[in-house]
C-alpha cells in the first residue's frame, strides 16, 4: 500500500504528460482542414457572373478605344498625305481628331470603371501597363491640341513627338489587349482562342493597309506600257504627271517596242 501511494504521483504526472499532446492538438487538427479549404479557395476562386460581366464590358472598351478607334485614327491621316485637295485635306485631319478624341473617351471610360470596380494591386504587367497608357493618352491629346502653326520652328519637333509618341502608345495597347485576354483567361477559365483569331485578324489587315498604302500610286503606274492606237506609250493617264515620271516610264517602256520590233 506504501508502495502504491509513492508510485501514484508518477502515475498521475505520467498520464498527463501522454494526454497533453492530444489535448493540445485537437484545436489545431479542428483549425487545418478549415485552413486548407481557404487556401484552397484562394488559389482556385473563380469570378462572380457579375464580376465577369464588368470585366468583358472593361475588355470591349479597350479592344474598341486602344485595339479599333487609334489605329483607324492613325490610318486616316496616314491616307490624307496622297490628297491634294484642301477641302479632302481638312475633312481627313478632322476626321482623325474626331476619332482619336473618341478613342480617348473610351479608354478614359475603361480607366475609370477599372479603378472604381477591380482590385488594382498593380501586382502584374497588365494593371502596370494600362496604368501607363491611361496617363500617356492624355498627354498624347494635349501635344495634339498644342499643335503649332504650319512653317514654324516648333512645328517639325511637335511633329515628332506626337508621331512618336501616338505609334508607342497604339503598338504597346496592342500588346496590352493580348495580356488582358490572357488575365480573363486565367481568372474566368474560359477560352479566348476566337478573340484572339479576331483581334489578330483585324491589326494585321489594318497594318497591311498602313505599310501599302503608300504604295497604291505606284503600283497604278506599273500598267501596260503600249496602247492599241498605234504602239503609242503613256507614262499615265494623269495630267499632272511629273516630267521625272515621264522619264522614268520612257526607259522601260522603250525596251518593251525594241523587243516587238525585234521579233516583228
Amino acid at each position: 500500500m506504501v508502495s502504491f501511494k509513492k508510485k501514484l504521483p508518477f502515475i498521475v504526472i505520467s498520464s498527463s504528460i501522454l494526454h497533453l499532446p492530444f489535448c493540445s492538438c485537437s484545436p489545431l487538427r479542428e483549425a487545418l482542414p478549415a485552413f486548407n479549404h481557404f487556401k484552397h479557395d484562394n488559389l482556385n476562386s473563380q469570378l462572380s457572373p457579375k464580376m465577369v460581366y464588368e470585366v468583358t464590358i472593361h475588355g470591349v472598351l479597350l479592344w474598341a478605344s486602344m485595339g479599333f478607334l487609334m489605329p483607324l485614327g492613325i490610318l486616316i491621316i496616314r491616307f490624307s498625305g496622297r490628297e491634294q485637295s484642301t477641302t479632302r485635306l481638312k475633312l481627313s485631319f478632322y476626321f482623325h481628331l474626331i476619332v482619336q478624341m473618341l478613342s480617348v473617351s473610351v479608354a478614359t471610360m475603361g480607366a475609370i470603371m477599372s479603378i472604381k470596380t477591380f482590385e488594382n494591386s498593380f501586382n502584374n504587367n497588365h494593371q502596370r501597363i494600362g496604368l501607363a497608357l491611361y496617363g500617356a493618352i492624355w498627354v498624347q491629346a494635349i501635344i495634339g491640341f498644342c499643335r503649332p502653326l504650319r512653317g514654324s520652328k516648333k512645328r517639325s519637333i511637335w511633329y515628332f513627338l506626337h508621331w512618336v509618341i501616338g505609334t508607342i502608345i497604339c503598338i504597346v495597347g496592342i500588346l496590352n489587349i493580348y495580356t488582358g485576354l490572357e488575365a480573363y483567361k486565367k481568372r474566368t477559365k474560359r477560352s479566348v482562342t476566337l478573340w484572339k483569331v479576331l483581334f489578330t485578324a483585324e491589326i494585321c489587315s489594318m497594318a497591311f493597309f498602313y505599310l501599302f498604302q503608300d504604295k497604291w500610286d505606284y503600283m497604278q503606274k506599273q500598267g501596260p506600257c503600249l496602247r492599241d492606237n498605234g504602239g503609242q506609250v503613256s507614262p499615265s493617264d494623269d495630267p499632272e504627271s511629273s516630267i521625272n515620271d515621264k522619264d522614268l516610264w520612257r526607259e522601260p517602256c522603250s525596251k518593251v517596242n525594241a523587243l516587238k520590233n525585234l521579233f516583228n
